[in-house]
Order: C-alpha cells, then structure tokens, then sequence
C-alpha cells in the first residue's frame, strides 16, 4: 500500500469494520472526497482483488476512465484505493476470489452499497419516535427500488439496542460481514441500500449485541416469506399489481356501513379448496374463483379470512403470526393475494381480514427478544406472557411497537384493499390479568386492572382508520361487558363499527342444547340477548371458535336422533338470521356438517350430494335471499323501533313470536319460532290489521322438512291477543321457525273488513293516514 493511501486509512473503525461491529459502514466504505481526489474504500471478506469498474468509457474531467486496481489494505478484505478525480462516474467492483476447499475461484460483479443517501428522513424518524407514521412499512422493511441509476433494494429495520446489524440473503451468500448496516442517529433504525438485490431473492438480518452474541431474525416488515418450516423473509415488489376494483371501492360504504346488510362467510382458506397431488395447498389465484361461485350462489355479502398473515405453526390457523406484513406463502405470493381480493371486489364481494394484534409466537426467528431486548414486548412476564396461549404481548406503551400494529392494519387496507379488519382477542387486549392468576399481573397506575395503553392504542387506531379510509368496518371480537367498544371516541368509547355478540351465541347454544321437554326452564337464555341487543352495535356469529377442539360442529350441538337435529339447525339459523344484527356463520355450517373442523381436512363439500344437508344449505341461501332483499331486517337493525316482542313470555309453550320493522309500515315481517318438541297451532298478536302471508318455514320439504307449512295467506282476525287487538294463528311443526310477510288491506278488502264489522256489531278503529301507511300503535 502506498504512503499516502496508508495515511488515509482510519485502522481502529476499518478493524470494527473487519470485526463486523461497526454501526456507521458509510463513514469510510465507499466514495468520500479526499480535496481533489476521491478516496474509495470496499470490504469484501475473502477477496484477493477487487477494481473498480467504470461502466461508461471516455473521460470525467481532466481523468481517463480506466479501471482501477484497489489496494488491499487489510488480509480480511479490506480494500482502498485513491481516484484522481473530483467526483466519480458510474462504477461497479469486479470482485476475484481464490480457490478454497469450500469453493473454485470466481469472479463477481457487484455496485457499491455505500455510495448512496439514506431513503429515511428526519421527518419519518420523528414521526416513527413519536408512533404516529402511519406509513412506516413504505420506509422500514425491504423495497426494491432504483437509486442513482442502480437497481436493488432498500432495506431497513428498527432495532435500536443492536451493536451491528447485517443484511444477509441469496445475493450475498449469507455472510454478514458483506452487507453492514448504518444506524441513523438515535433513530433505533439502521438502513442499507444494497445493488442487485431483487424480487424474490431470501434474507434476514444478523444482529450483533453486546457480548458478542450474533443471531438471525426475519423482518417484521417483511412483504413475502418463505414456505414454513423454512423462516426466511422474501424481497417482494408491491407495485406492480393493477387494481381494477375502483366501483367497488367505491360503493363500499353504502355496501357495508350503517345498517345495510351484512352476512359473512368465516373461511379458513386453507380447507375451501383440494390442493392439486403433490401440493400442501390450493393457490390463491386458484381459490379466488371457487370462493366467488359459493359466495354468490348462497348470498353471503363478504367473506371473512382467519389470518393471512405469515405463521409459522398449521394448528395455530394464523392467530399466532410472526409475518404481519407478508401474506402467508402457503397459499402464493403477495400479488396472488391481491389477485384474490381483486377477484372479490369485482364479483360484489367484500373481504374482511382477521387481526390479530395480541399477541405474538416466541419463535426465536421472529420478533421475541429482537434486538437482544425486550423490544416489541414487555421484559416483566407478569405484562409480557399470555399464559393461556403460551405467547407474548405487545409492549402498547412503547410509540414504535404501537405504531407497527396500527400501519400494519392500514397496510392491509390500504394496500390489500381490505373492506374490514377483524381485531381479534380484544377482551385479552383490555384487561391486565385476562387469564392470569393473583400474582401473575401488575395493576395500572391506579390500580385497577384496565390496559389503559392497550385502550389508547385501539381508540388511535380507530381514529386514523376513520380518517383515513372511511367506509372500512372495525370490528371487535370481545367477550366481555366491557362498555361502549362500538360507542364513539367522541363519547369515551373504543370506536369499533361492530361488536361480536358473544353472548348470544354463547347463551343461544346453551339453551338449545337442551332436550325441547326441558326447555322451558332456560327461555330466559333464549330471549335474554334482546335486554342488552342495542348497548352496542352488533354481529350474531356461529364462528369456527364453536366446531373447535372437542366442541363438536352445530349440528352435533343439537339434541335428540338425526331429524330432529337438522329440525334444530334450521330452526337455529332462521332465529339467527331474524335477530337483530349482523350475521357470520363459519364455513361448513351452512352444509350441517358432522364432523368437528380442524386444518387438515377439507370442507365436507360431498355433503351436497346428501338431501338432508342439501335441505340446510338451501335453507342458508334462502334466508341470506330474505335477508337482503327485505329492509325490514337490516334497515332499523341496530334501533329500538326495529324490533318488538309479540310474546316473548310462554316459556312453558316453548315458541317465540316478534317483529321485524322497517322505517315504513309496510316493511314489517313477523316472526313465529316453536322451540318445542310438539306441532302447535300458535296464535299471535300482531301489530297492524292486514294480511300475514308465509314466505319461508324452515319446515318446508325443500329444507328437509315434514312439509308443515302455511300455504294460505293469513289474515288478521280482530281476537285480543299478547295485548294486540288483531291476531293470527299459525301451524307449526316441532321444532320450527316461520316467516310471515305484512301486507296492508287494498281500499277494496278495507271496505270488505268494515262491513264484516258492522254485521258483527263491531266498533271500527279509526285510522290515521292512508290504508297502506298506517302508524304504528304504541
């Protein structure tokens, strides 16, 4: 080495380069001006030469671009060379290594790391400190992109108690010494720019921490993984993909906000389709279609995914992921996924995505533990470790941790395209000693067992979500009495659209488990979900949490032999799909299924060939129909005015009788279930004088039924009944549910009930308005 280059050697950082715990590569490798001169500097473990080649020819200044040997300057493979230039023209490093035991000599061609700016800004490293960068997934993880003329990609990642971090992966033989990483000030985040590094090629980061241990972690902002059991992250480009789901989009609010209709097909993609021989699982550019046909066959609005996100265990079904930002490799790519959702969308359908915020898997190549720290979760067991599921959870207090859940939820909104985020666990998320023991939490500041950083960090998410993509629903599954978790931030609530109504599906499987001669002894589980139907704003779900783990399926739910079950399911579904509130059933329900669900196995789809479970699944389509079609069950839904008991009182007679209202008079049906084992004639008061006409019994033959149905129309008799002036009788089979539809006197029939009246020496009521408008009674 020459004189003067030697001087110009800094040896105690180019030893922490060579000894791989350098934190700031870019002081000294790559170009820096030395006055009129640049002085280029490049490690490259194992090289016994490197040049540097210009990749134009001709001349920069006063200087001929010939290529230009570097001198080595330390045995490991650290090389320098001076440039008598002021500034450097497009370069490349032709890199030569030797023959050893472990490879033949070669040659490489690779551009400079160390010659570019960093892509991360002050404004984005104040935003991210402060938890309120929204976006932090366009900075952090690895982006293909090209900079200064070179193509590669960016990576970045937090991990502010690392001594050095490396990036390693197929384009650098995974040795971290190569590929250093620069810590931008006291950001926590280290950032590299690394030339020919593209789509598809693997990579982790290698942490150094004091002490000298060095590990291996995945990226948690990683887009793409691969395949468990393997654990490396994936470099994915998303910016290729062409939506065309705009009319969707756009018309998502009104499909899915407020009171409209909404009835969810809960999916486990990994059980819809048969994956062709040889294959663990069915593409999603392969699902999308046959997902699209069943949906729209059986009239679901949306379908619901449990997790997509990347996972590393089959039996956890997604709930326990390492890969937040990266759509699990099971089933494709991330532009397989959004060909997915794209599909959906120009089918009619929306796709709500389950969220799991709540924890998170101890796998060593995941987040636990991640910079040789506590980071992402809490160092105190008695705040980090779910017993229940044997995970970690979040520290919510910690800004950055709090803002990679939040833009990791509208990353999935915003460049998925998902109409709806399902929070999952959320009870275990509010409450410090959620399946704990005395002794196994720590209380709040004021000593109380709330997790009041949990509780902000859902409102802040909430909040930006509204403000950002309005029209996209929230949704809690919550298990507990928790108040306002739909009640708006303005009013202290947690600002979710929706709530799982977990104690109606709880309290309703209860009672109907029971033999129908016992029944009358619990009707206060059955009609109990109306005291409470309007303290929030709710979903009825039939989830896959029920046909779990020795739950059986709902069907094996259902008491007495074989007919009287599937009598039992479809009395069950039609309760369910005229009570107030959105509706979720899980995959497989709609089929009667008879065996309990589990990952390995697919749906039972060879049930349709079987005229009972065919008679179910109809029976689904039909009432998804009803329910669509007739505004008298959405369009007061989440009201008071939408719904009125008839009788909710003969728990000896085991049946039920209520109505479902619209805003208009017309819009009324009227609802009669027979919880009983026995046929019964039930005479019920209804509200308004006209005709009640039978448009679905859960009876009927077509269903599965022994065909006892109302075939003529009904009209309203003037016999006082359950405190109504006009009732009707309806027969009804064993265990069965009818729906009959309003519809007022014609002036010609009115004038037809006026002269029966006045035979009969009957007082005539006098009404208010036109025939077809008349008011409700109070």
């Amino acid at each position: 080495m020459t004189n003067k280059l030697y001087k110009l050697m800094n040896w105690a950082k180019i030893e922490e380069i060579t000894y791989s715990e350098c934190d700031n590569p870019h002081e000294l490798l790559g170009p820096h001006k030395q006055g009129s001169k640049m002085l280029v500097q490049a490690f490259f473990p194992g090289a016994e030469k490197v040049t540097i080649h210009w990749k134009k020819t001709g001349q920069v200044g006063e200087a001929f671009l010939a290529d230009v040997p570097m001198e080595l300057a330390d045995e490991e493979g650290y090389f320098a060379a001076l440039i008598n230039a002021g500034k450097m023209a497009p370069y490349e490093y032709l890199v030569e290594y030797g023959k050893t035991e472990e490879r033949e000599a070669h040659r490489m061609i690779c551009g400079d790391a160390y010659r570019h700016v960093p892509q991360i800004t002050k404004e984005d490293m104040d935003r991210f400190a402060v938890g309120v960068h929204y976006t932090i997934y366009e900075k952090l993880g690895a982006h293909p992109m090209e900079l200064d003329g070179e193509s590669g990609t960016y990576f970045a990642v937090w991990a502010p108690n690392a001594m050095r971090i490396s990036v390693v992966g197929d384009f650098n033989g995974w040795d971290g010494r190569i590929h250093q990483m620069r810590r931008l000030g006291d950001s926590g985040i280290f950032e590299l720019f690394i030339p020919g590094a593209e789509a598809g090629d693997c990579y982790k980061y290698e942490l150094k921490i004091k002490g000298g241990l060095t590990y291996l972690k995945a990226d948690p902002y990683g887009n793409a993984a691969q395949k468990r059991p393997e654990t490396a992250s994936v470099i994915a480009d998303l910016r290729d993909f062409s939506w065309d789901d705009s009319e969707f989009l756009k018309k998502r609010e009104s499909y899915q906000c407020g009171n409209a209709p909404v009835s969810v097909y809960e999916m486990y993609l990994g059980s819809f389709v048969t994956p062709d021989e040889g294959q663990d699982y069915a593409n999603y550019r392969e699902i999308a279609p046959k997902v699209i046909d069943y949906v729209k066959k059986m009239g679901y609005t949306h379908v619901e995914l449990m997790p997509v996100m990347e996972h590393p265990l089959d039996a956890s079904w997604g709930y326990q992921v390492i890969g937040y930002y990266a759509p699990t490799a099971r089933y494709g790519t991330p532009e397989d996924f959004m060909f997915f959702v794209n599909e959906l969308h120009k089918a009619g359908i929306g796709v709500i995505l389950d969220w799991v915020p709540a924890h998170f898997p101890r796998d060593t190549y995941g987040l636990s533990g991640f910079d040789g720290t506590c980071l992402y979760e809490h160092q105190d067991p008695r705040q980090g470790n779910h017993p229940h599921w044997g995970t970690l959870i979040y520290n919510y207090g910690r800004p950055q941790v709090s803002n990679y859940l939040i833009a990791n939820a509208l990353f999935w909104v915003e460049k998925y395209h998902a109409d709806g985020i399902r929070m999952d666990a959320v009870a275990s998320m509010l409450y410090l000693d959620y399946g704990k023991q005395d002794g196994e939490w720590i209380p709040n500041m004021y000593g109380g067992n709330e997790n009041l950083e949990a509780i902000e960090l859902i409102k802040h998410f909430n909040s930006i979500l509204k403000k950002r993509d309005p029209g996209v629903l929230s949704i809690a599954e919550e298990s507990t009495a928790f108040p306002m978790i739909t009640g708006s931030l303005d009013e202290g609530g947690l600002g979710f659209d929706l709530k799982w109504n977990m104690g109606f599906m709880n309290d309703y499987l209860d009672y109907i488990k029971y033999d129908p001669y016992f029944r009358s002894h619990h009707h206060g589980e059955l009609t109990f979900s109306m005291i409470y139907a309007y303290s929030e704003k709710f979903m009825l779900v039939f989830s896959h949490d029920e046909v779990v783990h020795g739950k059986g399926t709902l069907l094996g739910k259902m008491p007495g032999d074989r007919a009287q079950k599937l009598a039992n399911l479809r009395l069950t579904y039609g309760y369910m799909m005229t009570h107030p509130g959105k509706k979720l059933l899980f995959m497989g329900q709609d089929l009667a299924e008879e065996k309990e669900w589990n990952e390995m196995r697919q749906v039972e789809w060879q049930l349709e060939e079987q005229k009972e479970n065919a008679g179910v699944q109809k029976l689904v389509k039909d009432l998804n129909v009803l329910y669509r079609e007739n505004k008298a069950l959405y369009e007061c839904d989440d009201q008071a005015k939408g719904f009125q008991w008839m009788n909710e009182i003969s728990a000896n007679e085991c049946y039920v009788s209520f109505v479902r209202k619209g805003e208009e008079a017309e819009e009324l049906l009227l609802v009669v279930a027979n919880f009983s084992g026995v046929p019964r004639e039930i005479t019920t008061g209804v509200p308004y004088e006209g005709k009640y006409k039978e448009i679905l019994n859960t009876d009927a033959v077509q269903y599965g039924g022994t065909g006892v149905v109302n075939d003529r129309v009904k009209r309203a008799e003037d016999v006082e009944w359950d405190d109504k002036k006009q009732s009707v009788t309806v027969k009804m089979a064993p265990l069965s549910l009818s729906i009959l539809q309003f519809i007022p006197y014609t002036e010609a029939e009115l004038e037809k009930v006026i002269e029966k009246r006045i035979r009969k020496n009957t007082p005539i009521r006098k009404t208010a308005g036109k025939t077809t408008k008349r008011k409700q009674e109070k």
